[in-house]
């Protein structure tokens, strides 16, 4: 059985330009073109293009996806992977509902909120255990007392710098930009102003203390999957480290 490209797009919620885009760049061929000039795609296209979309929600690049899917070795390990990770999305997302939800409730009924419950499944302390281990307890206190601290409007920009951040080093690393150049190096330094914002970070000590940090978290990000996401995926998390490594050898 095979499927055509106007069936695949709206059950997808995509359009054919982007599924002909795909074809074109070779991220996902059809099974055949038709006489009439459409695409068709068969089951083994269909779960590809699922794993595709659920790439692109982690925040790949098409690049990154491409050289990804071509690495799996089957189909069920890698969707086994992506089904970890939505599973562990809906636990957290769960968990934000009902906290809002009991918020609403308590607003409503005019009773008193309870701290406590309010921000199940807002968990800015998931790496608390990471962070201590490679820089100390105190530098997560630090940390995490400036973090409580904030408003909400200034968590909000902050998140906003962070995400402005990382979109722009998508697509320096997508537009194959050296980086060494001026243009990497020029998000280098703002990446490092950005990570010496945060009070209790190694950030705020001598040159060497700021390179050694700079350089251990630039390994983090190409390490870990779930820092790599932030970059595009491997690819870009390695543009990244090259990037800020480069930068702290040339100033220190």
């Amino acid at each position: 059985m095979d499927w055509s490209i106007q069936q695949i797009s709206r059950a997808a919620g995509t359009t054919s330009r982007t599924l002909r885009h795909y074809d074109v760049i070779g991220l996902l061929p059809p099974l055949r073109i038709g006489s009439n000039g459409y695409r068709y795609y068969d089951r083994s296209a269909l779960v590809r293009l699922q794993r595709i979309l659920l790439l692109r929600d982690l925040g790949l690049g098409l690049a990154q996806i491409r050289d990804l899917l071509d690495r799996d070795t089957t189909e069920v390990d890698a969707l086994e992977k992506h089904l970890a990770w939505l599973r562990e999305e809906q636990s957290r997302l769960a968990r934000q509902i009902a906290s809002v939800a009991a918020t609403i409730h308590a607003l409503r009924g005019g009773e008193e909120l309870m701290a406590e419950n309010m921000f199940d499944g807002f968990d800015h302390t998931r790496y608390k255990e990471e962070v201590e281990q490679r820089w100390g307890a105190d530098a997560y206190e630090r940390s995490d007392r400036w973090w409580r601290g904030m408003s909400d409007d200034e968590r909000a920009d902050w998140k906003s710098l962070a995400a402005d951040l990382g979109r722009d080093w998508i697509t320096a690393a997508e537009s194959g930009v050296d980086p060494t150049g001026d243009e990497a190096q020029a998000l280098a330094a703002r990446h490092i102003a950005w990570l010496r914002s945060i009070p209790g970070t190694p950030g705020h000590g001598s040159p060497d203390e700021l390179a050694q940090y700079v350089r251990g978290l630039a390994d983090m990000y190409v390490d870990d999957p779930r820092f790599a996401a932030n970059y595009g995926g491997a690819a870009g998390a390695e543009f990244v480290r090259a990037a800020l490594r480069h930068r702290v050898d040339a100033a220190w």
